[in-house]
Order: C-alpha cells, then sequence, then structure tokens
C-alpha cells in the first residue's frame, strides 16, 4: 500500500467509512422495508465480513505506521477516535432490531468507549496503550459478527441473546479493571 502512497491515516479514515456505511445501511434496513434496498437479514449476514474488513484495515494502518516511519500524532487521534466511533457505528443499531435487548446493547456501547478511553489513558499514566482483555475491540468484534450472523440465518433473538449481551457487559468491566490494574501496577513497578 505504501508503493500506492496510501497513507495510514488514508486506511484508518477507510476503517470508519466502511463502519459508518455499515451501521447506516442496518439502521435503514430496520426502518424501512424497501425491496430496491437490503433486508435486515442480509445486512445482518453481511456484518462478519464487514468486521472483519475493519479489524484487517486497523491492523494494516498500524503496520503502515511503523514499517514505514509514518506514525504521527494525528494518526493516533484518528486510529483511537476511529476505532471508538466505528464501534459506536457499527454495534448501536442493534439496538432498533425487534427483540434485541436495546438498553444491553447501549450498556455494551457505553462500557466500549469506557474500555478503550481507560486504554488509551496508559499514554498519560505509565506511557504506554493499555490493550489487557478479555472483552477488546476485537472480541466485540467477534461477538457482534457471531450475533450478526446468527440473526441474519433467523435465529430468533430470545433469551440467549440477553444473556450473551450481559455476559459481555460483565466482560467489559472485567476489562476496565484489568486495563486499570494494570497501569496501577507498572506505576508502582517504578517505585
Amino acid at each position: 500500500m505504501a508503493t500506492w502512497q496510501i497513507s495510514p491515516n488514508q486506511v484508518t479514515g477507510a476503517a470508519i467509512f466502511l463502519s459508518g456505511v455499515t451501521g447506516l445501511v442496518l439502521v435503514q434496513s430496520t426502518q424501512l422495508a424497501n425491496p430496491f434496498l437490503p433486508t435486515t437479514q442480509l445486512v445482518l449476514c453481511s456484518l462478519p465480513i464487514a468486521l472483519l474488513v475493519r479489524m484487517g484495515l486497523n491492523a494494516i494502518d498500524g503496520m503502515l505506521a511503523r514499517e514505514h516511519n509514518q506514525k504521527s500524532a494525528l494518526g493516533c487521534i484518528l486510529n483511537e477516535m476511529g476505532d471508538v466511533i466505528s464501534d459506536v457505528f457499527l454495534y448501536l443499531p442493534f439496538a432498533l432490531i425487534a427483540g434485541i435487548s436495546a438498553p444491553l446493547i447501549v450498556g455494551i456501547v457505553i462500557l466500549a468507549i469506557a474500555s478503550e478511553m481507560v486504554g488509551v489513558l496508559g499514554y498519560e499514566i505509565d506511557h504506554k496503550r493499555h490493550y489487557e482483555g478479555p472483552m477488546g475491540k476485537s472480541d466485540r468484534a467477534f461477538v457482534f459478527g457471531l450475533i450478526g450472523l446468527l440473526l441474519g440465518l433467523g435465529v430468533a433473538p430470545s433469551q440467549w441473546l440477553n444473556i450473551l449481551l450481559i455476559g459481555v457487559i460483565f466482560l467489559q468491566i472485567w476489562t476496565i479493571i484489568n486495563r486499570t490494574q494494570g497501569m496501577l501496577q507498572e506505576v508502582e513497578s517504578w517505585k
């Protein structure tokens, strides 16, 4: 990609754009029945592909920045904000799907933002980004890709989904705790 003069920031922008379009198409599919537009089931079936491409683009932007000496302050901001914005675009529309608990989805999105913010706080606290799990960005992508695929294939949202979403909430809280402890332990080791 570097030989084509594609910058890491352009790759990050493409990931955000893909997430935004995917999320908006999912919102549209839940609101309007139109024979010329994709159905909710079709959009949900395509979600794992969109998430896989997003994760690939996220990996590529980092590799380009590191391997071609293109790291920048703007790139760091775009990368961190892009991850959070992409999560909102991709996961919040699930709250509009009939049979899915909107409060659980909103809670997951809020905790996703919080866990990424805690990870970024590491730059200030111990001078490095924290990625402790068990429910980081790629884990959320896997869970929502699986949910999208199952719903897209016609599995009805029922109690199984609420249990899974509650599990994600607990894992995200655990992630926030782990990232916080990781930072504090690092600072404590300096003493």
